[in-house]
């Protein structure tokens, strides 16, 4: 199976700021992750690694903890630009000693992990006593980066494999609701159709992003109501994020 397109890397708020507000208008998944980092990075202190770092792009939340990020040697593969910043490895043990950081930030990479609970000790391994793994994942989300898409984890197959490995105060939440799963399916669909594999297939799918155009513009609007707002099902996310702690 190929892709019907990448997904775009996600760049410092930094290097555009009104390209990423734009973005964030659009893409709800890029949206709940910012939403529900900025309630928790810029209170972090200490030295943070950022593992499946891309290209940085939360690093301009940090405001007191001294950044590191780490990533496989295979980025460019998916679509990341390699930085001198970035610490590139082989993606199987981490290349820092036990206990080196007070926080671990790991964002939208578990799914992409083979062995999710062997990489989640490395991640473990690393922190400090006292430490915190702060995680976000998809649940609602197409197949991306193929082949390299493994897993979608419910919040309790996430609690489970967490302490599984040794973390504790484990908590979950939703990011997004019904609504925004399907504001963002149907948008999905409409950069589809308007990108047909093949050239004449153009002639219905063009027609048919014109149908679903005003669908999607009107859905993408009640889901920022209802995100505002708190509304809509938590039953079926975007995605979660995870605040866990090593003891």
């Amino acid at each position: 199976m190929s892709e019907a397109f990448q997904p775009i890397p996600i760049r410092p708020p930094s290097e555009g700021q009104w390209l990423f507000a734009f973005r964030c208008m659009l893409d709800l998944q890029l949206l709940t992750i910012l939403r529900f980092l900025r309630t928790y990075l810029p209170s972090c202190r200490g030295r943070l690694l950022d593992v499946g770092a891309g290209e940085a792009p939360w690093k301009d939340l940090l405001t007191e903890a001294e950044y590191t990020g780490v990533d496989v040697e295979a980025a460019d593969e998916f679509g990341m630009r390699r930085k001198p910043s970035i610490t590139y490895y082989d993606g199987r043990r981490l290349p820092f000693a036990d206990g080196s950081f007070n926080h671990v930030l790991c964002t939208e990479v578990l799914e992409h992990v083979s062995s999710p609970a062997a990489f989640l000790a490395d991640l473990h391994r690393v922190l400090c006593s006292g430490g915190s793994l702060i995680l976000t994942v998809p649940w609602a989300a197409r197949l991306h980066h193929l082949p390299h898409d493994y897993h979608r984890f419910t919040r309790y197959g996430l609690s489970a494999l967490l302490n599984s490995v040794g973390f504790l105060d484990i908590q979950i939440y939703e990011r997004g609701n019904d609504v925004a799963v399907v504001a963002n399916k149907l948008l999905v669909m409409n950069i589809r159709l308007l990108r047909p594999k093949r050239r004449w297939d153009a002639c219905w799918t063009w027609l048919l992003a014109a149908i679903a155009s005003p669908i999607t513009v009107g859905f993408l609007i009640a889901a920022h109501f209802a995100l505002l707002l708190h509304l809509g099902s938590k039953e079926d996310p975007l995605g979660y994020g995870v605040i866990a702690a090593k003891g």
